[in-house]
């Protein structure tokens, strides 16, 4: 099912090897190559297109051929220079004991074969050597040396000093927030402990002031508590997901492993995304929990269908190998109904029934609510708090996310799962805290309407994410056409929606806690 969801169809080859056994030469076919065929050989050369095969789930890359001329800078832009096909093909295999650790191929330059004429057809003669050799690497170590693949290009290697650089950067933003809001809380809690309500009303502002709106529940509560649900649920099943890869319950190496964990890890997932939405929808006192089951069990899934319909279709047009066949299909579907939905609306009853329904608000809430500043300083506006919210996190994973993109787009293994577990942690660390550094700064020019506003700031490190993307694809990527834009924009925007939905979630709730410490420790009648 993995490989069906990235578009992978794997062909066994013609090569027959052997465990152990070293062929220095073999004879795989002859053929006569025809001139339709060598125009779109030749032009496969000239664009460096190359090959991928397995052995034991190790890759092995190599070029199909070579081009060759003076100047090869006109050759590039031209398309002139001479074109030779590799019709040998070396394999280097590694073996400790009896399990295939290292797997490698290269080509035979002396047997090269020019197709430059494309006039006329050509006999070519395929054949294939093989070498076997003792490799000390342990098998659980064999997919290490892929992070150094010299066959890889400079841009997919990973800049360490830039990454702990960002990681030091992160620390220190952290840190920084953690000591100012401690210092201007406790000058706050001294100021409010010292004033009665009457002083405070005359001579004061602040975001006591606004204890009896604070906890003013938000508008469309059934949507915010099924995005609070979905975003808890996504954030579990990333970090699940980076665990077991890490710990290599996941076998990264295969192709379509880490998709079909994620959907796995999904449907098994859902318990929470029922349970968290509905508890909360409770504590709001919402009375119709039933919609707000299915709205957390459709919110993320719908717009994955949208986007899934338009590109399968874009694929079937092109005749493309990732549109996705039947029987996967009908697999995530049943899937989705028997697994995912139940265990939603199990977890949903489970929070009606058993959870608590009291919001345990440490203040009172008025009847009517509290007149809202008009009059802010375009920096405290909501504008620059929504690019501040989303800039800063992002600032702090931009490099390990151009490696991540290099990963995923260049059809590449990635193997650094550790970093990316620490990264995303401290993403989630840095967007939690900015956030409730700007709900202060909210509250502080007595706007109460926290809800929604921390959920959206923690969220636009998403936004940003898409909008990176767009930066990628053009200047990065090498990608064009529609196909390949459909896919790559399409899924991106599937990805920057989990990454809206969790942090808005982590940031949400990082920002609930501080809101009811802060109105807990000042006396409010």
């Amino acid at each position: 099912m993995g490989e069906s969801l990235v578009g992978d169809r794997r062909e066994t080859s013609p090569y027959e090897i052997t465990f152990g056994d070293s062929v220095d030469w073999r004879l795989l076919c002859k053929t006569t190559l025809q001139p339709d065929e060598l125009v779109k050989l030749k032009h496969a050369i000239q664009n460096n297109y190359f090959f991928e095969m397995f052995i034991e789930d190790l890759p092995m890359w190599g070029y199909i051929g070579d081009t060759a001329e003076d100047d090869f800078i006109v050759n590039e832009v031209e398309g002139n220079g001479r074109a030779y096909l590799f019709p040998h093909l070396h394999f280097y295999l590694g073996y400790n004991k009896n399990k295939i650790v290292s797997a490698k191929v290269t080509t035979d330059m002396d047997r090269r074969v020019d197709i430059t004429d494309v006039t006329s057809p050509i006999s070519v003669q395929f054949s294939y050597s093989v070498e076997w050799f003792e490799d000390e690497l342990e098998w659980k170590s064999r997919m290490t040396r892929y992070a150094d693949s010299r066959f890889l290009p400079s841009s997919f290697e990973i800049h360490w000093l830039s990454i702990i650089n960002s990681f030091v950067l992160v620390l220190l933003l952290t840190a920084f927030l953690t000591i100012i809001l401690l210092r201007v809380l406790k000058n706050d809690f001294s100021r409010y402990m010292e004033l009665d309500d009457d002083a405070m009303d005359e001579e004061e502002s602040g975001w006591k002031l606004i204890h009896g709106d604070v906890f003013r529940f938000p508008q469309f509560t059934t949507l915010f508590c099924a995005a609070v649900g979905t975003g808890n649920q996504l954030m579990l099943v990333t970090l699940c997901h980076l665990g077991l890869a890490l710990t290599g319950v996941i076998s990264t190496n295969r192709r379509g492993s880490i998709m079909a964990g994620v959907v796995v890890l999904y449907c098994l997932t859902s318990f929470i995304a029922g349970f968290t939405s509905v508890r909360l929808f409770r504590q709001m006192n919402g009375k119709l929990w039933v919609r707000c089951i299915l709205l957390t069990a459709l919110l993320f899934p719908v717009p994955v269908v949208g986007v899934f319909m338009w590109v399968n279709t874009v694929a079937l047009a092109h005749g493309s190998t990732s549109a996705l066949p039947f029987t996967a299909i009908l697999t995530v579907i049943a899937l989705y109904c028997l697994i995912c939905l139940p265990l939603t609306v199990l977890g949903g009853i489970v929070a009606k029934n058993y959870s608590s329904a009291e919001f345990n608000a440490p203040t009172r809430t008025t009847k009517v609510a509290r007149e809202i500043p008009t009059e802010i300083p375009w920096y405290r506006g909501r504008a620059f708090q929504v690019l501040i919210a989303g800039f800063l996190p992002f600032s702090a994973i931009y490099i390990e996310l151009h490696y991540i993109f290099a990963s995923m787009w260049g059809h590449q293994i990635y193997t650094l799962f550790g970093i990316l577990l620490l990264a995303f942690i401290l993403l989630v660390i840095v967007t939690s805290f900015i956030t409730v550094a700007l709900l202060y700064f909210q509250l502080a020019r007595e706007d109460h309407r926290w809800w929604w506003a921390s959920y959206i700031n923690g969220g636009m490190t998403g936004l940003f994410i898409y909008v990176y993307s767009f930066y990628y694809y053009y200047h990065r990527s090498g990608m064009s056409g529609i196909l390949q834009g459909s896919f790559y924009f399409g899924y991106m925007a599937v990805v920057s929606f989990a990454f809206f939905l969790m942090l808005g979630a982590a940031a949400f709730q990082f920002s609930l806690v501080f809101v009811k410490y802060i109105y807990s420790r000042v006396k409010c009648d």
